[in-house]
């Protein structure tokens, strides 16, 4: 019963729970002084802050990204490309500074069994997002081959600041060294802008989807529907993906 209580409590005591309490308190708080107005609203948003904070609604935001991007039965490509999902720029690491952020690494995990397993290069692409940071692709060029990539067969494109620019100058490269099929490796849920951006660039690829973080006809538990930060970043990362994708829709 402790433990049950303490997993219940705890949610409630650390962001983004204690943001929950405390707007819906101030609603409360807001209602009593006669403010009605301004009561409900803090309330309502409590709720909102509650609801993406949980696991069905982060899923529920994530599902139509992930939804049809398949992990093909056999892979045919003469290049694997990858594409960086950020870095912990200048951090310690055990053969350099620097080190995979966020979605990176299980983007290069696939991309090395896939690399080792069938002999194919890998493209690495990622940029210096903002003046004064490392380029993502040098970093993610370390770990591949600390993982058992051969130096040699990682081509780094580092001068790409978002998925439109990796398409670009990725591109290039493809073109410049002849390579006739890529394999393209990015999250998921990224997957759909991906494919989008380099078709725009004329770039037939194959999806090759890594770091799914949905599961059909997944069971919840009543724990799920506590508040979590995980939750949160899911939902954050999905809404802002959905704001990519229609951003690429009108402007590609």
């Amino acid at each position: 019963m402790l433990f049950i209580l303490k997993k219940f409590i705890t949610p409630f005591l650390l962001p983004p729970g204690i943001f929950v309490v405390l707007l819906f308190l101030s609603g409360v708080w807001l209602c009593t002084k006669k403010t009605i107005r301004g009561g409900f609203f803090n309330m309502g948003l409590a709720i909102l802050l509650w609801l993406v904070s949980t696991a069905p609604v982060a899923s529920l935001l994530m599902q139509p990204l992930e939804r049809g991007a398949g992990i093909p039965r056999t892979l045919q490509g003469d290049v694997i490309v990858l594409l960086g999902g950020g870095i912990a720029d200048q951090v310690a690491d055990l053969t350099g500074r620097g080190a995979p952020a966020g979605d990176t690494l299980q983007r290069i995990v696939t991309a090395v069994r896939v690399a080792r397993k069938h002999h194919l290069p890998v493209l690495v692409s990622g940029g210096e997002v903002f003046a004064g940071r490392s380029a993502e692709a040098e970093v993610d060029k370390r770990f591949l081959v600390d993982l058992g990539v051969p130096a040699d067969m990682v081509i780094v494109e580092g001068k790409s600041r978002d998925t439109a620019e990796n398409a670009r100058r990725c591109r290039e490269i493809l073109d410049r060294r002849g390579f006739k099929r890529p394999l393209l490796v990015t999250s998921a849920y990224h997957m759909r802008r991906a494919v989008l951006a380099f078709e725009k660039e004329g770039v037939k690829v194959t999806p090759l989807p890594a770091q799914f973080m949905t599961s059909p006809g997944r069971t919840y538990l009543w724990a799920d529907l506590l508040p979590g930060a995980g939750h949160l970043a899911v939902s954050a990362t999905a809404l802002r993906e959905h704001i990519g994708l229609l951003f690429y829709r009108l402007a590609l």
